[in-house]
């Protein structure tokens, strides 16, 4: 029996090592494969000094804290080994352990390098992943300010502190873990002996254990230094920020405690040359009843005796040391309401002066129009638009040469593999063969067609549109696939061909991607995405690449992993290619008394609780942000360009000290560029948070917050927040419309309207900001209020029952809040959509608002017409056309202009235009006059899109297009929707 038992004994002996060398060999295989291709992709971007500097970071950080735990728990193990009494007394509890001892000690030494190395490994780990920590640290640059407790530079709170908490931490862990294996070496050896009797702990172990807790007391001490700087961010008071309280008992307090953790250091040290546990204990005793009385019960005593009975006096100091640090912290300090008198009855002496708001009032809701640029843009069934459209502005030149900028619903025809039918999709075509999108496509944000659709003005395959967009093929997108292999010996499908139901194919000639010619890559990359085709596939070549990381801000995220990214990159089009744009934050959450905010609570509205493609922010806490830097990525090559824009940051500072060369000064943003960047909606729903209290600045009005404001429910949803829009409207007192980023906001626990704030996008005036404060005398409904009052109108309501019938649905777009004659004036496209057959909205009816005073009409200068008082002389219900734009479009290349019929279309929608803008400058301004122009222009368009419009080429038959829309269901004797506009005339609004 036991000769049989050997061989099996022995297999496993052998067995065991080997399974644990192969499980080594597949983690260490896992981590070379992932760390490799990571390589290959920063230099792909050019970045690869970053990857270098986090990676040596996170080696170095490894190794110091890796070893130096294993160090301390290793010498501590071999010490209290060595200290291990030689003569053991012959107690039942000692022959117990003998068995395990026995056991343990032919393998002391494996033992002791294994715990030792398993402990540094953890701790190892553990420490390279506050890389951010340390290269904080080790690049911190000065804010050249001070905190106004202690007088030191904000950037030891943001960068210095932070560190030394971990450091603390660590080093309490070791000296912890050190203790506790110590006193396992201890028992087991007989060098503490629980149930023998005589001496509990032999004098060695004694010195040993004395030693350790003298240290772990000496942390305790630092650790109650450290807790005084803490203080800055206490949330005891009122406000975050040392408050009375802590001044005046918790400060003293630490102090105290610090110098009593330092006598208890001393005895420690001293039991070593006294008999017995008394002084230790007693000393333990007294940091313990230290802690809860001084540290504890006097606090509270103080609080609640001392503070809580005259709280707004007490706190007033602090309160405006945190409303100084907070409006500093969000670069919100340089914003200061300004009174607007708003009424509620319009002056119409002052809608002349605010033609260029009504003109401009956005019409397309860019989170609506998904399904309507899908159905009117698609042209292939594997491309498609996200679910959210992005707002933008362009400056376009007309057929006479005129110039006018306005604002663009653009989106990006991505790919879709999801349209692909079943039996299509397999791996080549996934990954060989659809591997991009194609296209930009661009609609005026203020006009519609008859049928209530965009007039794209950038459209179609080939793109046509004067935005003249060189480079249309679209590798890197939101929706692009994981990865796909571009330059192979397949053919990549690249829409539609020129001849009548052809395909047209390309070859990838970017430099974007990673080579994976040689067939090392092709294995790690194999091993990379699971997929062993990468290796097999004999379509692959020597100058095949492959293009992974593809999501735009994905990307970025990648190459710069120091900084927090708004949730919405947009494209647009620069210098004839498709681009990205991103904003990059630098945040903390280390600047002294500013208040904290969580970012994805303060970020999260009703469009990002909804749609796919707006990314959420993380739940960071942070009391900083700025936003420090714009990125780009190009759609082709998917190259990052990162950009300094706040360049006197001292994080961004920091960190471009930390990662040399990866940040480009502000001065060599482009032109082109700086036209299209946009203030960013995440830093904008931050501040407007903050500034809904922090527009109080006298601290005692600030403790009673009665005047305090809020952000507007959203009127469709109202469990979420209003989402802040981007118009280009002309704010009061300017001369000129601008590119705004603007958001109403309430009285706090009421739905009256309290202010409006607006900021400049534009790049003489980016970041400025105008916050108008309406007088608290007078009631101006809020968003939701004036859903509510539409809604309930009688003859309102009538009118949406006959839309919501016959199968059909009303969509509610965005409600805009508009300064305009005095006051504030609402704007609220309604979209109808049928329920079935995947139709896609068309605006129907726009409704207007202006205190009480409502009107719902087919075109918005019929609705301001009902609401200023003039009648258009025509009865509504007829065609949607839309408002004038601020200039002047330019023919679409290829739009058969030569064509008389054509010509005299663009001269029609020319004039009609120019009608339209008459109207509207006069003072009162013409409504009706306008209404009427609106329809002559939408027949000039309808007309000219009957003349150009030529039948879309036929989807393959694997992914066929949706069904055309149906008649609005508000008209069903009305004829049949126009087939897309394919063509913008000169002079059509937009441009």
């Amino acid at each position: 029996m036991a000769a049989a038992r050997r061989p099996l004994v022995a297999r496993t002996r052998i067995l065991i090592p080997t399974l644990v060398v192969l499980i080594v060999l597949v983690v260490l295989l896992g981590v070379f494969t992932r760390v490799y291709t990571d390589l290959l992709f920063f230099r792909s971007v050019g970045f690869g000094k970053v990857f270098n500097t986090v990676l040596s970071t996170r080696i170095l950080l490894f190794v110091i804290f890796g070893a130096l735990m294993a160090v301390a728990v290793g010498a501590n193990l071999l010490l209290a080994y060595r200290l291990r009494p030689s003569v053991r007394p012959l107690s039942l509890e000692q022959q117990n352990l003998e068995r395990y001892r026995a056991a343990i000690e032919p393998y002391a030494v494996l033992i002791l390098f294994g715990v030792s190395i398993l402990f540094g490994i953890v701790a190892g780990v553990s420490a390279s992943g506050r890389w951010r920590t340390w290269l904080l640290w080790r690049n911190g640059e000065s804010f050249g300010q001070r905190d106004a407790q202690f007088h030191r530079d904000i950037s030891y709170y943001a960068f210095t502190y932070p560190f030394q908490r971990f450091l603390l931490g660590f080093l309490l862990t070791i000296v912890v873990l050190s203790l506790l294996v110590t006193l396992v070496t201890h028992y087991l050896f007989g060098g503490i002996r629980l149930q023998t009797q005589g001496e509990r702990v032999v004098p060695a172990a004694k010195a040993h254990i004395s030693v350790l807790l003298g240290l772990l007391a000496l942390l305790k001490a630092w650790a109650y230094y450290l807790d005084r700087f803490g203080l800055v961010f206490s949330s005891r008071g009122a406000v975050h920020g040392a408050s009375y309280t802590d001044t005046h008992a918790v400060l003293p307090a630490k102090l105290i405690l610090l110098f009593i953790s330092l006598l208890c250091a001393v005895l420690f040290i001293y039991n070593i040359f006294q008999r017995g546990w008394t002084l230790p204990l007693l000393s333990a005793g007294i940091l313990v009843l230290s802690a809860l009385v001084v540290g504890g019960i006097y606090p509270a005593i103080v609080q609640q005796f001392q503070v809580r009975p005259n709280e707004a006096s007490r706190e007033a100091p602090y309160i405006a040391r945190n409303i100084a640090a907070t409006r500093a912290a969000y670069g919100i300090d340089q914003i200061r309401p300004q009174p607007y008198d708003a009424s509620t009855t319009p002056d119409t002496t002052k809608l002349g002066a605010d033609s260029a708001t009504l003109s401009n009032a956005r019409l397309l809701d860019p989170n609506v129009l998904s399904a309507t640029y899908d159905q009117l843009q698609q042209i292939r069934g594997y491309y498609g638009f996200p679910a959210s459209l992005d707002i933008d502005r362009y400056t376009i030149a007309g057929s006479d040469g005129r110039e006018g900028t306005q604002d663009y619903v653009a989106s990006v025809r991505e790919l879709d593999q999801g349209g692909l039918a079943p039996q299509q999709r397999n791996w080549i075509n996934l990954h060989l063969t659809y591997t991009h999108g194609k296209g930009f496509v661009a609609a005026p944000a203020n006009t519609v067609d008859s049928s209530g659709r965009p007039v794209f003005t950038e459209q179609n395959l080939p793109p046509t549109g004067p935005l003249n967009v060189r480079e249309s093929r679209v590798y890197f997108g939101e929706m692009s696939p994981d990865y796909s292999i571009v330059g192979t010996r397949q053919a990549e499908i690249d829409g539609p061909g020129d001849a009548a139901g052809s395909q047209a194919t390309t070859s990838y000639d970017g430099s974007g991607g990673v080579s994976i010619g040689s067939t090392f890559r092709r294995a790690l990359f194999a091993l990379r995405f699971q997929e062993k085709n990468i290796l097999l596939s004999s379509d692959i070549t020597d100058s095949s690449r492959i293009l992974y990381l593809r999501n735009p801000r994905d990307r970025v995220s990648k190459v710069a992993p120091w900084l927090t990214l708004d949730g919405d990159p947009y494209p647009a089009v620069i210098d004839g290619r498709v681009t990205w744009i991103l904003d990059g934050y630098t945040t903390t959450d280390g600047y002294p008394y500013a208040q904290r905010r969580t970012l994805d609570s303060v970020t999260a509205d009703a469009v990002t609780t909804r749609v796919a493609n707006r990314a959420n922010q993380a739940a960071n806490e942070v009391n900083y942000i700025r936003n420090s830097v714009k990125v780009t990525v190009d759609a082709y090559n998917g190259t990052v360009t990162l950009y300094a824009w706040d360049e006197a940051d001292p994080v961004l500072k920091t960190w471009m000290k930390a990662f040399p060369g990866s940040v480009k000064p502000k001065k060599d943003i482009p032109a082109s560029l700086l036209s299209h960047l946009r203030y960013p909606e995440d830093l904008f729903k931050v501040q407007r948070d903050l500034l809904a209290s922090y527009h109080v600045t006298d601290p005692r009005e600030f403790y009673s917050q009665e005047d305090f404001w809020a952000v507007s429910p959203a009127p469709d949803d109202q469990n979420q927040t209003q989402p802040p829009f981007y118009v280009y409207s002309q704010l009061v007192g300017q001369s000129q419309p601008t590119f705004n980023l603007t958001s109403p906001l309430l009285a706090r626990a009421s739905s009256k309207l309290a202010a409006y704030m607006a900021v400049s996008s534009d790049p003489g005036s980016y970041g400025e900001f105008q916050v108008l404060q309406l007088p608290k005398g007078v009631t101006i409904n809020g968003p939701v209020q004036v859903q509510n009052l539409i809604e309930s109108n009688a003859k309102i309501s009538q009118e949406l029952n006959l839309l919501r019938g016959q199968g059909s649905r009303t969509i509610q777009g965005n409600l805009l809040t508009l300064p305009v004659a005095g006051g504030l004036l609402y704007v609220e496209p309604y979209y109808v959509q049928a329920r079935e057959n995947a139709v896609y909205p068309t605006l129907q009816r726009v409704a207007a608002v202006y205190g009480e005073n409502i009107g719902f009409a087919p075109t918005l200068g019929e609705a301001l017409s009902q609401v200023f008082g003039t009648a258009p002389d025509s009865t509504p219900g007829g065609g949607t056309g839309g408002t004038g734009g601020t200039g002047p479009e330019s023919p679409q290349p290829g739009g058969g202009t030569n064509d008389p019929q054509i010509r005299q279309a663009i001269a029609d929608a020319d004039r009609a235009f120019t009608a339209g803008q008459d109207a509207l400058r006069k003072d009162p301004p013409d409504f009706t006059a306008y209404g009427n122009a609106q329809k002559d222009l939408a027949d000039a368009l309808d007309r000219l899109g009957r003349l150009t419009a030529a039948p879309p080429p036929p989807s393959p038959p694997a992914s066929p297009e949706p069904p055309p829309s149906p008649p609005p269901a508000a008209a069903p004797d009305a004829a049949p929707a126009a087939p897309p506009t394919t063509v913008a005339p000169a002079g059509a609004p937009g441009g």
